[in-house]
């Protein structure tokens, strides 16, 4: 689906140099800022993601509880 959006002179000058910088076309810069914006905001991005949520498996790896009892005082 295509969707307009409007960006004053200055902003889509830094956005060109920006993807020229990168080897990166406009769409993938607009692809990669909503991407971040909708996990900023806890919103699924994929199916592969909005499944993890709900099985409620995080990304981060477990931290382990460190037994006290052999501890020297």
């Amino acid at each position: 689906m295509r969707k307009l959006i409007g960006f004053d002179d200055d902003t889509l000058d830094k956005l060109t140099q920006l993807g020229r910088d990168r080897m990166a076309t406009l769409q993938e810069l607009a692809d990669e800022a909503f991407a971040d914006l909708l996990k900023k905001h806890g919103i699924p991005i994929d199916l592969k993601d909005a499944l993890r949520r709900s099985a409620g498996v995080s990304n981060k790896p477990a931290t382990t509880k460190r037994n006290s009892q052999g501890a020297k005082r």
